[in-house]
């Protein structure tokens, strides 16, 4: 018979989760939580950082554009929800940030930690979002991915943070050299996209998987490469556009759809309040009842569907005001960038195990009756050429071109050594040098080795990237770009195969609106959690590095 005890311990504020089986204590579950409250109270006791926690209300902007969370939509109508919180400034803002990785730096192992980061808001952009304004609430290590099981691991920090809205705590403030009630609240969560299907209950793997089109979107499965597809874009063009009508351009249909209507928390929450979730690993099921020959599996089914697209109510919802949030979930610019440029690259590339465009990606094309001069040929293993494919000696100039170019120091990683002229290709692109490439390098080097009308395009989605990703925006820009991505989609759907469009790709025409929300996306991606999460692994024991190191310096000592 198991028994599952709770221990608390005061002194490193961690918790163990452990299973009593044969008197015999072994962990279950461990979490490493850090309490929240005294580590808000001590940014107030130095008389310079309390001041810089209330830089939001000190510094006015007067033209207009959006430098800082605070001059986003998002955070005024926070604040005009709840004007006694908004009425003093020292009240915390905070963002929530979470990600899973492996520590020891193997693929096949499957033992991953997730910490959870909240950053406070309210200092200026020049430390915002630097590590040393980071505030390490707990860690959760296990051998399997955390899944649903993150609520459990959540609750002391939702317990604080509701204490911290209700009743707040009293803190001394040493630049007044007084004591007031500190009040907090959580604006946001940051994380890739499956982090976010980890803390929203979304279910990021199926047809359905855009957590902003929500239910109002037709799942695609591609019978041939075994994927889903996300088209459908012209939707998001104004009533009566041209595109809306041709059908052979396209996926066979004529676009008499609305767009998607943007749902609020209460939406959501009247969406999950049914949902019963069992959280913990599932238990084993009956031997005498099973079949010892077929292995079964169990399927979730929700409305007659095969598979339920929300997967619990998430922990968020027990915060008062998080049902009232203009923005709950953040979509990570840095891995949809990353993923957009991989999509274009070796498509073009034409490499054999990551481009978008081969047999499949054709058959798809004549099953669904559409494009007919880019159907496959009679034996069926070879296709025509489309207007993006490029023979051998132009893609051996594009490669030349983006291995010559030099840039500053610190701008970048030495992108040359990812590229090998003599096989013609790119291999061990990072995040960051996918992001050079995206919004500097690629535009040059497809201007003179692909037509025209493709190289248009994809340099619009260049400019689209680097228009979305600048410190400064300007809310009438914005309105325009979202315009113009809109068509810039459009035009990739009459470029590009069905298989090209992974839910990545589709998530750029709900980038503009975050924007607009959020306000700049350099407060709400990965990059500085990602950086900041690369200090946490340098602290893990890798045995097997050390074992590694050990042999070198034992082959150099009998050298």
């Amino acid at each position: 018979m198991q028994c599952i005890k709770m221990e608390d311990s005061q002194k490193n504020g961690s918790v163990g989760i452990y299973v009593l089986l044969k008197r015999r204590k072994i962990p279950a579950k461990i979490l490493r939580y850090f309490p929240l409250i005294p580590r808000l109270k001590r940014l107030f006791m130095s008389s310079k950082t309390a001041e810089t926690m209330t830089w939001h209300a000190k510094e006015n902007n007067n033209d207009g554009m959006m430098r800082h969370p605070r001059d986003s939509e998002a955070w005024k109508q926070f604040d005009l929800a709840h004007p006694e919180f908004a009425r003093d400034p020292r009240n915390v803002r905070l963002g929530l940030a979470s990600d899973g990785f492996n520590p020891f730096g193997s693929m096949s192992n499957s033992y991953s930690i997730w910490p959870v980061v909240l950053i406070p808001y309210n200092t200026p952009p020049w430390t915002c979002m630097k590590s040393t304004n980071f505030i390490l609430s707990s860690i959760s290590p296990g051998k399997r991915q955390i899944g649903n099981d993150i609520d459990i691991h959540l609750q002391p920090l939702i317990l604080e943070l509701k204490e911290l809205w209700e009743n707040g705590v009293e803190t001394y403030d040493a630049s007044r050299n007084e004591i007031f009630i500190m009040r907090a609240c959580l604006l946001w969560t940051i994380s890739d996209f499956p982090g976010l299907g980890v803390l929203s209950g979304w279910n990021t793997y199926t047809g359905l998987a855009c957590p902003v089109c929500n239910f109002d979107s037709v799942p695609v499965r591609l019978p041939y490469s075994k994927k889903s597809c996300f088209m459908g874009h012209r939707r998001f063009l104004p009533t009566g556009h041209r595109f809306q009508k041709s059908q052979n351009r396209f996926d066979g249909s004529v676009e008499v759809r609305d767009p998607p209507k943007a749902l609020s928390g209460s939406d959501i929450l009247n969406q999950v309040k049914d949902i019963i979730v069992t959280f913990g690993k599932e238990p084993e099921p009956d031997p005498e009842s099973s079949s010892k020959k077929k292995r079964t599996r169990k399927k979730k089914t929700v409305d007659g569907n095969q598979t339920q697209q929300w997967k619990k109510k998430s922990i968020f919802f027990q915060l008062p005001y998080w049902e009232f949030n203009k923005l709950r979930h953040n979509l990570d610019v840095m891995h949809i960038e990353k993923n957009v440029c991989d999509n274009i690259i070796f498509t073009l590339l034409n490499d054999k195990d990551k481009r978008k465009d081969h047999v499949d990606a054709r058959k798809d094309l004549q099953a669904m009756g559409i494009r007919r001069d880019l159907w496959p040929l009679e034996d069926g293993k070879k296709c025509p050429a489309a207007l993006f494919t490029m023979t051998k000696e132009e893609i051996n100039l594009m490669l030349n071109i983006l291995k010559d170019v030099k840039v500053s120091d610190g701008y970048s990683s030495n992108i040359s050594r990812c590229i090998d002229t003599h096989q013609n290709k790119i291999f061990g692109l990072k995040s960051h040098d996918s992001h050079v490439l995206m919004e500097q390098l690629l535009p040059l080097s497809i201007r003179n080795v692909l037509p025209l009308q493709v190289s248009t395009i994809l340099v619009d989605v260049c400019s689209f990237f680097k228009s979305l990703c600048a410190k400064v925006l300007d809310p009438k820009d914005l309105d325009k770009l979202n315009e113009r991505t809109k068509l810039t989609m459009c035009h990739l759907e009459m470029l590009f195969p069905p298989s090209f469009f992974t839910v990545m790709i589709h998530l750029m025409v709900h980038l503009v609106d975050e924007a607009k929300l959020g306000g700049p996306v350099h407060y709400r991606w990965m990059y500085p959690i990602e950086r900041f999460l690369g200090k946490l692994k340098s602290f893990v024991r890798n045995r097997h590095n050390l074992k590694a190191q050990s042999l070198k310096v034992g082959d150099l000592k009998r050298c």
